[in-house]
C-alpha cells in the first residue's frame, strides 16, 4: 500500500475506531436514547453511518451494493429499530467491507455510480470518497461524543 492510501487509512479507521470508543460501555438503553431535539439517538447514528460506508465505497464507487439484511423500515431519521448488536454487527461489516474495497482500488478509480450534486461533482475518485467518509464519521463521532456527555457525563473518550 502506497503512502498515501495508507495515511487515508489510518485516518479512516482512526475515526470509525473512535465511533466505537465513545459509545463503549453504554447499554441499550441509553444507545437508543434521544439526547437533542432532532430526535437522533447513538445506535441510529452507528446506522446511518453503516449506511454511508455502503453507500459511498459499494453503491458510487462500484456501482452496486449488496442487499441490507434487513427491509425498510419507516423509523425517524437517524433512528433505529433493530438491536445494538444487530447494528454494531451491521457498521462494522460495512467498514470491513470498505476496507477490502480501498486495499484493491486506486485511489483515481473513478466512482462507477454518481450522488446527487453538489456532492457528487466534487467525489471524482476513490481518493476524494474517502475524504469524504473521513470528514463524514468524523464529524458524526464529534456528534456521539457530545451525546455521550449528556447521556452519562464521560468526556474525552475514543482512542485519539
Amino acid at each position: 500500500m502506497d503512502g498515501e492510501k495508507a495515511a487515508l487509512s489510518l485516518f479512516l479507521q482512526a475515526q470509525r475506531e473512535a465511533v466505537l470508543a465513545i459509545l463503549d460501555g453504554l447499554d441499550g438503553e441509553a444507545l437508543t436514547t434521544a439526547v437533542l431535539p432532532s430526535g437522533w439517538t447513538p445506535l441510529g447514528l452507528v446506522e446511518h453511518l453503516g449506511h454511508a460506508e455502503r453507500h459511498w465505497f459499494q453503491e458510487i464507487l462500484q456501482g452496486h451494493a449488496d442487499p441490507l439484511p434487513w427491509p425498510p423500515d419507516d423509523t425517524p431519521p437517524l433512528t433505529t429499530p433493530r438491536e445494538p448488536e444487530e447494528v454494531f454487527a451491521f457498521y462494522r461489516s460495512q467498514c470491513d467491507r470498505s476496507t477490502a474495497i480501498l486495499a484493491g482500488t486506486p485511489l483515481d478509480t473513478r466512482p462507477v455510480g454518481r450522488h446527487p450534486d453538489p456532492l457528487g461533482a466534487e467525489t471524482t475518485d476513490l481518493r476524494r470518497i474517502v475524504l469524504h467518509v473521513i470528514e463524514e464519521t468524523a464529524r458524526h463521532a464529534g456528534h456521539l461524543d457530545a451525546a455521550r456527555e449528556l447521556l452519562d457525563g464521560k468526556t474525552g473518550l475514543g482512542p485519539r
